[in-house]
């Protein structure tokens, strides 16, 4: 089989706008060339797309992938440079979308059956996420016994994933003329040993499955002030938390109340705004195991959140393979190299060829 130039693949990809909300385009030209593949059968459930075989084989292998990308910054358009392409995307994760397509329309006998999974929504809060739409209507596309993120992992095994939490404090104090703080209590003030704390903190390193993760705590947003001559009698405060997979959400909630309790004071509130469950690394699923071994796969950590959490919620084994550098996704300087795509690109197609 000749292999398509996956690098000018991408670079059609990148250059088919695609920010969250904004997928329908890219949708429109996955559809349109998946259609004309024979060995496919073709889903729609809103902007997500699925391509199937269906050869009764006795193993499904799922490979997915996201479409839409954050907002351009100076980069929507694709630019090849020799055998690097720039442009929004690039890494995270139109290489891999193009992965997909590539072996979808090159690969007609798998030696497993394979769904091709094209979803939405990905970049945003989680209840927008495609994968929710297409479980409420058809939770039968999503069945596998294994699936693979083509998220940016620089061609190894980022297994499972992080948890990620954020929370919302809110402190009181009591409002005074700046000429008389005496007679108030500055809330903006009280943030300082919040914050001190959170500076102070010292990450959990759990190695699990050989796995090495490190928990986060970070401020991301404080609010507060009434005006310029009075002192404040609220002020608030965001962050977020990642979250080791030997933990619960429940845990990890438990663990940030009890840090912050000689802090918080009646009258204050602490409540979780958003939440996502970390997933194990399910190393020792047979399927992903042979993966690893027969293709010499470095496996590390995900130290970020990804889908993987999705599936394994639903007791379907997952993780995160894809080209492209993790670190430079969402960055101005999104980029992802020939050399990268080629081998990921290789490693499925023997997959597909061989079976796990």
């Amino acid at each position: 089989m000749t292999r398509p130039d996956l690098l000018a693949l991408t670079a059609t990809l990148v250059d088919i706008e695609s920010e969250s909300f904004q997928e329908q385009a890219l949708v429109a030209h996955l559809e349109e060339r998946l259609a004309a593949v024979p060995w496919v059968s073709i889903d729609r459930v809103g902007d997500n797309l699925v391509a199937r075989t269906n050869l009764g084989r006795p193993r499904r292998l799922l490979l997915g992938g996201h479409t839409d990308t954050v907002a351009a910054n100076t980069n929507g358009v694709a630019r090849l440079e020799g055998d690097t392409l720039w442009g929004l995307g690039a890494a995270d994760m139109k290489g891999g979308l193009a992965i997909m397509l590539a072996l979808a329309e090159s690969v007609s006998a798998p030696a497993v059956d394979v769904t091709y999974l094209f979803y939405a929504r990905e970049e945003v809060a989680l209840e927008h996420n495609g994968l929710r739409e297409i479980v409420e209507e058809r939770p039968d596309l999503l069945v596998a016994d294994l699936a693979l993120l083509g998220e940016p992992t620089a061609g190894t095994i980022e297994a499972g994933c992080q948890g990620t939490m954020r929370f919302k404090l809110e402190l009181v104090g009591e409002r005074a003329h700046t000429a008389r703080p005496w007679m108030g209590r500055n809330a903006v003030h009280r943030l300082g040993e919040i914050l001190t704390a959170l500076a102070a903190y010292e990450p959990r390193r759990p190695v699990i499955e050989g796995c090495e993760y490190q928990e986060a705590l970070q401020a991301v947003k404080v609010e507060g002030g009434v005006a310029g001559n009075v002192v404040p009698d609220r002020a608030t405060m965001v962050f977020n938390h990642r979250v080791a997979p030997d933990r619960s959400l429940a845990e990890a909630e438990a663990h940030v109340r009890a840090l912050l309790a000689p802090m918080v004071e009646e009258g204050d509130r602490l409540v979780v705004v958003d939440a996502a469950p970390p997933a194990p690394p399910g190393l020792d699923n047979p399927l992903l195991a042979s993966i690893v071994g027969r293709h010499d796969l470095l496996v590390k950590a995900k130290l970020g959140w990804t889908d993987v959490a999705f599936f394994a919620e639903r007791g379907i084994p997952a993780t995160n393979f894809g080209p492209g550098d993790p670190a430079l996704a969402h960055t101005r300087d999104e980029r992802v190299e020939r050399v990268a795509v080629d081998a990921c690109f290789e490693v499925l197609r023997r997959v597909l060829a061989e079976g796990v």
